[in-house]
């Protein structure tokens, strides 16, 4: 058996009729960038989201870049974020000419929010919580925080949205909140897009700027933007994919709840925590000979991934940058034992079988 880590063409071999419709629809818009069907799209994600507002750009980099640029973070500003992510989560505040600060993550591969405070300076702008793997960041503390030192929390919701803490969606915590809909994530397009999410017309109104060169109409530069607007066409399949997004989501927790149940007691699985649902974006365990489980489950026809294996402040071109860090050594240990295992809602009962039996053949 083959089991790929994730399997777009089949979830979209699903709805290609629709999909096929729409692009119809488009291409006889005449409308291909922004427009009304973009704005729909902002309306109803933002309804979802439970934020008064939405902005679609063209990816996730560029959302958490563009946001941080709507707070005024700039050369000498400080932003303290997780080493284990995606390189987006970076090198938006290096592009911004800030320094990302980085502190150390807890168990559950998130941020440990008791670190923050120490690592507040007087430098310090944004706080940008990191919710890895579809599991949401237990905000509280660090909302403490951002009151209390008068800073900005952006969220990097790329991998979580649908995600909730105390029943409140990923995303609307926060000053903004920043999605990616690379084809690979749980709403993902037929290519790249983003949205960023605020509660703050001020900030919702120099987004749509700064997504369109600064420009204020047609004709009139307000500030210095960039070419980052969604895709009329990127909108519209979206909509459409949003009717099975909570379906989707289901479908994920079920598989992790499979997965959860019958392989306790052979790795480290993640637990689901009080007052979190988490989306399952990835299934993360931590595993013993991490390497040879992961070559001989390959062997299997299993693919597997690991999110991340060199972790952000171990990057040597950051490293030059910023120089050592030397406090994020339980993110240096996680990456030693993580693995990913495949989780998608088209997973069958037999290939959750068939990765459970051979993860157990592998450890008996």
């Amino acid at each position: 058996m083959y089991i790929p880590f994730v399997n777009l063409i089949g979830q979209n071999r699903q709805l290609e009729k629709r999909l096929g419709d729409c692009l119809s629809n488009v291409i006889s818009s005449g409308t291909y960038i922004l427009g009304q069907s973009v704005v729909d799209f902002e309306n109803r994600f933002a309804e979802y989201c439970g934020t008064r507002y939405a902005i679609g750009v063209n990816s996730g980099t560029d959302a958490l870049f563009l946001a941080l640029k709507a707070l005024g973070v700039a050369p000498g500003d400080e932003v303290i974020t997780v080493p284990n992510s995606f390189i987006a989560t970076v090198s938006s505040i290096l592009s911004c000419g800030a320094k990302p600060v980085f502190v150390d993550v807890g168990s559950d591969y998130n941020m440990n929010t008791s670190l923050v405070k120490d690592a507040i300076t007087e430098n310090t702008k944004v706080i940008l919580p990191v919710h890895l793997t579809g599991r949401p960041v237990e905000m509280e503390a660090l909302l403490e925080l951002a009151d209390y030192y008068e800073l900005s929390i952006v969220e990097d919701a790329a991998q979580a949205i649908g995600a909730e803490w105390k029943g409140k969606k990923a995303g609307s915590f926060g000053k903004i909140g920043c999605f990616s809909f690379h084809p690979l994530k749980i709403l993902g397009g037929l290519g790249d897009g983003g949205m960023i999410t605020t509660d703050d017309l001020n900030i919702c109104q120099k987004l749509q700027k700064l997504r369109n060169f600064g420009l204020e109409g047609r004709d009139t530069i307000l500030t210095w933007g960039t070419n980052s607007r969604l895709d009329t066409m990127q909108a519209a399949f979206l909509q459409i994919k949003m009717d099975f997004l909570d379906q989707w989501i289901d479908m994920r927790r079920t598989v992790a709840s499979e997965y959860r149940k019958r392989l306790k007691h052979l790795v480290q699985i993640p637990e689901e925590g009080c007052n979190l649902k988490s989306v399952f974006q990835t299934f993360i365990i931590q595993a013993d000979f991490r390497d040879e489980l992961m070559t001989f489950l390959q062997k299997r026809g299993v693919e597997t991934k690991i999110h991340y294996p060199v972790p952000l402040h171990l990057q040597p071109l950051i490293k030059q940058m910023i120089g050592d860090v030397t406090s994020c050594s339980n993110t240096e240990i996680l990456a030693e034992r993580i693995l990913s295992l495949p989780i998608y809602p088209e997973m069958s009962a037999a290939e959750i079988d068939y990765i459970v039996e051979s993860i157990e053949e592998f450890y008996v």
